[in-house]
């Protein structure tokens, strides 16, 4: 072994697997090491709906096996990962965080967990999630806590998999985003958040909050990592028509530490208008980072995002309302009144409504992918405050204006269909980790992967872990 047994739970994902490829270690034992470890931890952190121990153990003992002969499936073989407990995995349930699934097995795998089986990854369980993957966690369900402080939101949705990530009980993780849930988490938690574009992703077998929002995607402990687990699941499926047909390209082909010929572009004024001043700082950072591997930093001016942030709430709430047609209302009681209410709000969109949304979207869609026909990516803040602590997010509702605000950079993207790659950028004098967001045009994650890992290669934040 050629690294201390103290640092195996943090290594990058990449770094696991060139471990295990060169036999200086085995899966069974970083698979039985995080094991181990979710035991220890988890009790308080609750990043695990469920822990598939039994199935994780004999999946790494097959990819040892397969080492053993000299057979490798790719770059995940033999690396243990987490799935967000929305994704159906053969043989055990799939809960979405509602009491009305949690006792339903899945007969099959998601297509995406199908892919990670076929290229020899290690699933150790499924990561904890708001209830159907809304905005509130069930009132059963103890919430996912942020392994910097527990005092603070560790985001929304994608929790369980960014505490999780962040925390050393996995090496990356699969991840959900339908107005901001890979994104806030990632932020939080501190870790890399890669959510690709709408249709670039299978979203057969994976529970549906608002289909046409819905984005599968990454986190992990480096853009390389996300990089990586996106180039495994991506791809058309036939089981989901709706995934994208273009060929999945080689993510990590491009990286280089020269970002000459790129160019960033920056609204000064959208990324500054009641955005806090350690956001402010850290995004100034990351301007002068960027600069310095070569890119051309731009100004420019953003389509205006008030109405779009709007429109985004009924949009998902109609769609809700059809995905949990089969057990609402018949099952309501089994239902949290958070996501009761969005479903209520649903049944209660006129057809003209719904329309004139949908006329907006095509519209704003069309205005932020004309902007990547003069820059490559554009540069924002995750949320224009950092980490919240738990008694502010809980007061949100009391708030006028604070939820569209903290919405204002991430639904937008799920409304367009834009990736977005989340970076760690900086920590609140507080001690908590702020996030950065790149986005980019339709189908250039691999643009996002090279500005993540260059910015990665002369930063140090994304080395940072919380003190367990």
């Amino acid at each position: 072994m050629t690294v201390k047994a103290t640092s195996l739970h943090y290594l990058e994902l990449a770094e696991a697997a060139t471990l295990i490829r060169n036999r200086e270690i085995s899966s069974y034992e970083l698979t039985r090491l995080l094991l181990e470890r979710i035991t220890a931890l988890d009790g308080e952190l609750h990043s695990y709906a469920l822990v598939m121990a039994d199935a994780a153990l004999a999946q790494a003992e097959a990819a040892d096996a397969e080492t053993a002969t000299g057979i490798s499936r790719g770059p995940l073989h033999g690396v243990p990962i987490a799935i967000k407990d929305l994704c159906q995995v053969k043989g055990f349930p799939t809960g979405a965080g509602m009491t009305v699934h949690q006792h339903v097995v899945s007969d099959e795998d998601a297509t995406i967990v199908q892919r990670l089986k076929d290229g020899g990854a290690v699933l150790l369980g499924k990561s904890q999630l708001t209830e159907g993957a809304y905005s509130d966690h069930h009132p059963s369900i103890t919430p996912p806590r942020n392994p910097w402080n527990a005092g603070y939101w560790p985001g929304i949705s994608s929790s369980g998999s960014g505490a999780a990530t962040a925390a050393g009980l996995c090496y990356g993780s699969l991840a959900s985003d339908t107005g901001g849930s890979i994104r806030w988490p990632a932020a939080a938690n501190g870790v890399t958040g890669l959510k690709p574009t709408w249709g670039r992703v299978s979203r057969y077998g994976v529970f549906e909050l608002a289909p046409s929002l819905d984005h599968v995607g990454t986190m992990a402990r480096s853009a390389v990592d996300a990089g990586i687990l996106l180039g495994a699941i991506a791809g058309n499926d036939p089981k989901d028509p709706t995934s994208l047909l273009e060929p999945v390209p080689n993510y990590l082909a491009t990286i280089t530490d020269d970002l000459r010929g790129l160019r960033i572009g920056v609204d000064p004024a959208w990324n500054s208008i009641d955005v806090d001043a350690g956001t402010q700082a850290a995004l100034a950072e990351a301007i002068r980072a960027f600069s310095d591997l070569g890119a051309e930093m731009v100004n420019i001016q953003f389509p205006d995002v008030a109405q779009t942030v709007a429109d985004w709430v009924p949009n998902c709430a109609i769609e809700a309302a059809v995905a949990h047609k089969a057990t609402y209302p018949e099952q309501k009681s089994q239902y949290g009144s958070v996501l009761a209410s969005v479903i209520e709000a649903g049944y209660a969109i006129s057809a003209m409504e719904y329309q004139e949304i949908l006329l907006r979207r095509m519209a704003f869609r069309g205005h932020v992918q004309r902007l990547f026909h003069t820059i490559n990516l554009l540069l924002t803040p995750v949320q224009p405050f950092a980490p919240l602590t738990l008694t502010r997010i809980q007061t949100l509702g009391e708030q006028p204006g604070l939820i569209a605000m903290l919405q204002r950079y991430t639904c937008p993207f799920d409304m367009s269909g834009h990736p977005t790659l989340t970076l760690p950028g900086g920590f609140t004098q507080a001690g908590m980790p702020i996030g950065l967001q790149l986005v980019a045009g339709h189908l250039d994650e691999a643009v996002l992967v090279r500005a993540g890992a260059a910015f990665q290669s002369i930063s140090a934040w994304h080395h940072c872990h919380p003190v367990a």
